[in-house]
C-alpha cells in the first residue's frame, strides 16, 4: 500500500494487485449531505453533466475515449461522495487518469447539454418511483433524517433540477470539487511512481508528503460516537395501492468510525445477512412461509448511521411478520450466543468479507472511502480481527441498545 499528497491537497492512495486490469477514479467529498436546501440534487446533477464536455474534449469524446481501448467509464452519487471510476488494462491507466482528471476538474457543464441532461434524470427519478421496494428507504431516511440533508433523496425533484444553470453547476463545484477535497485511488499492477507524475502533470502540483506519511485522521476511527437519536420514532403507514405491503422497520446507530462497528457488523448479519440461515430469513420465510425475502441492512456515514430491516408480503400478513422481526431482535438481547454459536457466525461474515474483496471495483472504491474519511488504510485483516474480537456480552449489550423497541421507526407502504 502507498500514498502521497500534491502540494495542492489531493491526496493519492495505490493497493497494488496481480491483475493486468486496474481500477482507479477520484472520489469527491461531495454527496448529498454538502447540498444547500435550494440546491437538492445538486451532487447527482454534476455527476451527469460531467460527462458532457471539458475544455479539451467533446461529450462524445469523453465517453469514447476510454471504450475504444475496452476500457469502462462510470459514475455514482451517494449521500457522503461522488465517484468517478475507471476500468481498463494496466498499459491504459495514464489515458484514465488523463481523462477523470479532465473530467473531475476541467467539465464546462453547457447549457444545451443540461437541458436534455435534466430530462434523463427526470426519466429516472420517475422510474424510481415507479418502484415502492426501493422508494421506501428513501422516504425512511427523509423521515428518520427529518430536517437535515441527509433526509434529502439524491436525485432531487424534476421542478428544481430544471432551473439549473451553468452558473449553478460551477458554482457547487468551485465549493466542493477542490482537490484537497478529493482522493484519487488506484488498484492494480501498475507503477506508482509514474501515475503520481502523471498526476502532478495533470495538476501542475508537484508532492507535498513523502509515500504513508501519517495524516491527522489516523486517530478519529478509534474514538467512540454517542448514540443519537435524529428524530422521534415513528410509525407511519403510506397508501399506495401495490399488490403487496412493503414494510421498513429501522433506528440510529453510531458512524463508521465508531470502535463497536465490529460488533454491528457481526449483530446485522446474524440477524438478517444474505445468508439463508440468518435469524430473520429461517424464522419469517422458512419456519412461516409469509415472506420471499427479508434483509437487515447497515447505512453507515462517517458520524452516524442506521440499520434497517425490509421485508415485502401479504397485506394481511404485515403485523405478524413484524412481532416476528420483534422476537427475533428480542432473542438476541435477551440471551448471549453459546461459544459454537458464536464462533459459527465469526466465520460466515469473515467468510463472507473475504470473498467480497474478489469483487476488485469494489474494494477499490471501499479502499479510496476509507482513506477519504479517515486517512486509513482498508485493512481486510484488521477488519477480520476485530470482528474476531468480538465477544458475546458486547453483542447482548449492543443489540440491547440499537434494537431497543422504544427506538424503532417504521413505515409501511399498503
Amino acid at each position: 500500500m502507498s500514498t502521497a499528497t500534491l502540494e495542492n491537497g489531493l491526496r493519492i492512495i495505490f493497493e497494488p494487485s496481480d491483475s493486468e486490469v486496474v481500477y482507479c477514479g477520484y472520489l469527491v467529498c461531495a454527496g448529498t449531505r454538502h447540498e444547500d436546501e435550494a440546491d437538492h440534487g445538486m451532487a447527482h446533477f454534476i455527476e451527469h453533466v460531467s460527462f458532457k464536455g471539458t475544455h479539451r474534449r467533446r461529450a462524445s469524446q469523453v465517453n469514447r475515449y476510454l471504450e475504444r481501448v475496452g476500457g469502462d467509464l462510470n459514475a455514482f452519487t451517494n449521500k457522503q461522495e461522488t465517484v468517478y471510476c475507471a476500468t481498463v488494462l494496466r498499459k491504459d491507466a495514464l489515458k484514465a487518469v488523463d481523462l477523470l482528471t479532465d473530467m473531475v476538474f476541467h467539465s464546462i457543464y453547457p447549457q444545451n447539454e443540461i437541458n436534455k441532461e435534466v430530462e434523463v434524470i427526470v426519466d429516472e427519478i420517475d422510474s424510481y418511483r415507479d418502484s415502492p421496494s426501493e422508494l421506501i428507504f428513501d422516504e425512511f431516511e427523509q423521515m428518520l433524517f427529518e430536517g437535515s440533508s441527509l433526509g434529502r433523496d439524491i436525485l432531487g425533484t424534476p421542478d428544481r433540477l430544471r432551473q439549473y444553470t451553468t452558473a449553478d453547476a460551477r458554482r457547487f463545484v468551485d465549493a466542493h470539487y477542490r482537490p484537497d477535497n478529493c482522493v484519487f485511488y488506484l488498484y492494480g499492477r501498475c507503477d506508482f511512481g509514474k501515475i503520481v507524475r502523471a498526476l502532478e502533470k495533470a495538476h501542475r502540483s508537484p508532492r507535498r508528503m513523502k509515500t504513508d506519511e501519517k495524516t491527522e485522521y489516523n486517530d478519529f476511527i478509534e474514538k467512540t460516537h454517542p448514540f443519537a437519536h435524529p428524530v422521534k420514532p415513528f410509525f407511519r403507514v403510506v397508501e399506495k395501492g401495490t399488490h403487496q405491503a412493503h414494510v421498513v422497520m429501522g433506528a440510529p446507530t453510531f458512524g463508521s468510525g465508531d470502535r463497536r462497528r465490529f460488533a454491528l457488523l457481526l449483530l446485522n448479519n446474524i440477524l438478517g445477512g444474505p445468508g439463508m440461515t440468518s435469524r430473520l430469513n429461517m424464522a419469517v420465510r422458512e419456519k412461516h412461509g409469509l415472506v420471499y425475502s427479508i434483509d437487515a441492512y447497515l447505512n453507515s456515514y462517517p458520524d452516524t448511521g442506521y440499520w434497517t430491516i425490509y421485508f415485502g408480503c401479504d397485506a394481511a400478513d404485515v403485523e405478524r411478520c413484524r412481532k416476528l422481526v420483534m422476537r427475533e431482535m428480542e432473542r438476541l438481547i435477551g440471551k448471549p450466543l453459546g461459544t459454537a454459536g458464536l464462533k459459527a457466525a465469526k466465520a460466515q461474515i469473515c467468510g463472507q468479507i473475504g470473498i467480497s474483496c474478489d469483487n476488485r471495483e469494489g474494494h477499490s472504491v471501499a479502499l479510496a472511502k476509507t482513506y477519504a474519511h479517515f486517512g486509513k488504510y482498508r485493512d481486510v485483516a484488521a477488519v477480520m480481527k476485530g470482528i474476531e474480537a468480538v465477544t458475546a456480552e458486547e453483542l447482548q449489550a449492543l443489540a440491547a441498545e440499537v434494537y431497543a423497541r422504544e427506538n424503532i421507526s417504521v413505515l409501511i407502504y399498503k
